[in-house]
């Protein structure tokens, strides 16, 4: 940033506005080119990991008496993928698709992106991608990293797939300014602590986004990540009693010009851990 001396400012204060002006075109990154539309306030992104089975006995239908949209993160999570008490069967992830929900790609086992190499992961990814394909679906554009693990090579992979979005974990608001798209932060709803949850709901506004990462609910897989039904339907009422907008994260591309965002926006892997 240029600094302007008390006594430039006295002696050439015809000269201030240009050189104002001038630092506004040349000091200042390109986020007109980003932020292709702008972004409102309560502008807040749902997203559902690991095809946990109550995704579809409870959550997409009442996600569809609300309105709202939301994005589903399906793999199929070992050893006990095929217990259809914890998780979803791939008919229930297709009439999630066919009611409007984005199905989005969590790998095939659910396995760290930081433990694969570059073919191991290309393979977990194209078998969600294929299986999509079989049953009618849209090609998935958006990921969730296995347990917010990252990794820089991941990064270049995900986008020779073609993923627009990446969601990782971070307990922030997202800045399309400032994160990087395959590093998009999100807040847990897991718990009981509801006050936390609609602390970080308040914080879409300013240009910033609120992405919501939600496990089962209940989740009868892993009971550590749940959210109770009767919060999760108390989070849905206060989205909706105070005009939220409630959208998937692929929707974003409304919003976010995602390819002036990677070229313009450096990954920053400490900003989100």
């Amino acid at each position: 940033m240029y600094a302007l001396s008390t006594k430039f400012l006295q002696n050439n204060p015809s000269k201030i506005s240009r050189v104002l002006v001038y630092m506004c075109l040349f000091s200042l990154p390109a986020f007109s080119q980003i932020i292709q539309k702008p972004i409102p306030d309560k502008l807040v992104v749902l997203t559902f990991d690991d095809a946990v089975s109550t995704h579809a006995t409870y959550v997409g239908p009442l996600l569809r008496e609300y309105g709202f949209g939301g994005t589903f993160f399906v793999c199929e999570f070992p050893p006990d993928f095929e217990d259809k008490s914890k998780y979803m069967s791939w008919k229930q992830i297709q009439e999630l698709g066919e009611m409007g929900f984005e199905i989005a790609n969590h790998t095939k086992t659910h396995t760290h992106v930081n433990t694969m190499d570059k073919a191991q992961f290309v393979e977990e990814l194209e078998y969600i991608e294929y299986k999509c394909q079989e049953l009618g679906l849209d090609k998935p554009v958006s990921f969730a990293y296995p347990a917010y693990d990252t990794d820089p090579e991941a990064i270049k992979t995900l986008e020779e797939q073609g993923y627009q979005f990446a969601r990782v974990g971070g307990s922030q608001a997202y800045d399309p300014k400032v994160n990087h798209p395959y590093l998009i932060p999100s807040f847990s709803t897991t718990g009981v602590d509801k006050g936390r949850v609609l602390k970080a709901i308040d914080q879409a506004k300013d240009g910033k986004i609120v992405v919501l990462t939600i496990h089962g609910v209940p989740d009868y897989a892993h009971d550590w990540v749940t959210t109770p039904p009767k919060l999760f339907e108390a989070y849905m009422q206060y989205l909706h009693q105070n005009d939220y907008k409630v959208i998937a994260l692929r929707d974003l591309e409304r919003y976010i010009n995602v390819k002036e965002a990677l070229k313009k926006i450096e990954p920053d892997f400490e900003r989100v851990k």
